[in-house]
Order: structure tokens, then sequence, then C-alpha cells
């Protein structure tokens, strides 16, 4: 199989991010690997979207700790197996200047990005201001063909003091900002679904939300809350672990 073109890709997951009724979200399942990848687009998904944990897990990385080099290698594999448009996710961009990240991510076939606001050298958040000037400089560099979704990592790495009510306003301050720079859609990871509504009428562009927890809300509850696109991270992969794992179980063991 082969990808789409590019900009016909960027351009049919862009569509897929609007007009649409409240209820009913884009899904993007999270393929880690070629097969997985392959399982999700048979079942008729639209689009997938890549989860650095899920790929650095198959690859036998702690999350946030797969070599560049073989994050892309996997978001390669990934494409290569499917006809539907591809996110990956690259973290917050692994040091690379944004032309060659864009460049990187063309190269894989990708047609959308995940770009997060978190330093991890600090363990804190990027400055507003110059995580919305990077984002720029990528959408400068990529024109038109990748789908930007600039994640807002307040709920994550706010700080033991960052309360709810000022969470949700850095992250509008943030997801504000990093739509003005070109952000087609915004992703506050881990905000309590409550806060959704609040958080996507104040933001102009599509919200991500993440469906982690089995237990919490569907991708339809978290639509009708105002997301527009429903991610799942790691989840896949590690439910799919856990019925491998009870799968062996009822194996015979060897004579």
């Amino acid at each position: 199989m082969t990808a789409p073109a590019t900009t016909d890709g960027a351009r049919t997951l862009r569509a897929l991010h609007h007009g649409r009724e409240p209820g009913d979200p884009l899904v993007l399942p999270g393929p880690w690997d070629a097969a997985s990848a392959r399982v999700f687009a048979d079942a008729g998904f639209p689009a997938l979207a890549t989860p650095s944990a899920g790929i650095a897990a198959s690859l036998g990385h702690r999350d946030g700790h797969t070599p560049p080099e073989e994050m892309f290698a996997a978001i390669t594999r990934i494409i290569r197996a499917v006809d539907v448009p591809v996110s990956a996710d690259v973290e917050s961009g692994y040091g690379l200047a944004p032309k060659e990240l864009v460049e990187r991510l063309l190269e894989t076939g990708a047609v959308g990005c995940n770009l997060e606001d978190s330093d991890h050298a600090t363990g804190g958040l990027i400055e507003p201001a110059r995580q919305a000037d990077r984002l720029a400089a990528v959408r400068a560099e990529a024109g038109e063909d990748l789908v930007i979704n600039a994640r807002v990592d307040t709920f994550v790495r706010g700080g033991p003091d960052l309360g709810p009510e000022t969470a949700v306003a850095a992250a509008i301050e943030r997801g504000r900002l990093y739509a003005e720079a070109g952000a087609d859609c915004v992703y506050p990871i881990f905000a309590p679904p409550e806060l959704l509504p609040r958080l996507a009428a104040a933001i102009d562009v599509p919200l991500n939300a993440a469906a982690f927890d089995p237990e919490g809300p569907s991708p339809r509850e978290l639509g009708r809350l105002g997301a527009a696109r429903i991610t799942f991270g790691p989840r896949l992969l590690r439910q799919t672990m856990a019925e491998a794992g009870n799968l062996v179980k009822r194996l015979d063991p060897a004579p």
C-alpha cells in the first residue's frame, strides 16, 4: 500500500476536523506499528494518529526516550502500510529546527503532527510566546502540507500550585496563541472532561480530547462536550497487550 500524496492527504485530514456534529467527533486510533495500522485502517477509520508513547513501548523505550531516528523510521513503516492519512506524534520536535523537522515529517509521508509545549530538559513548560513562534515557523515551512495539532500541557506540567481555574486560563491563553500561530487543532491533554465546553468555546480551532481511560467518557460523549477530534495515546496498545496476556494464559504449556 502507499500513503496518499502529502498535500491531498493533509487537505483530507484537515477537512475531517470541520463540520462535525456534536457527538460525532473525528476518531483517530493510534497505531504503534504497521500491523496495528492495517487493522485500524481496515476497520474503516478515515485517518490515524500515531502515539509517541505507544511507538516507544513497541520499540522497547520509555515514553519520551525514543531516539528520533527510530521514531521517524517507525512512523514511515506505519504510513507505508496504509492508504489513509496519518498524523505523527513527534513530541516536542526532538530539538530539530523547524525546516528539518518539517522535512523529516514529510519524508515519512505524514500529513499531520502533534507538537507539545513541554520542555523535557527542565520538566516544565515552554514559554507560550516562544512555543507560538516555533509553531509559526513550522507552519511557514510546511505550508498546507501538515495539519498541526498543538498540544497544551498545562494540565500535565503546570506545577502543584496551579489550580483548576488557573490551568484553564493558561490553557486558553496558550491555545489561542497557538491557533493564531497557525495550528489547525489544539490539544489540552488531560483536561478534565467537564472543562471541555469552556475550552472549546474559547479556542477558535477544533479541540482534541484524549480517551485514555476505557472507564471514562466515550468518544461520542467527549464530542458532545466540545471535542472535534479524539485520540487515545498508548491506550489501544496497552489494551491489546492485556488481551495478549490473557491469550497466552489459555495456551497449553509445552510438553
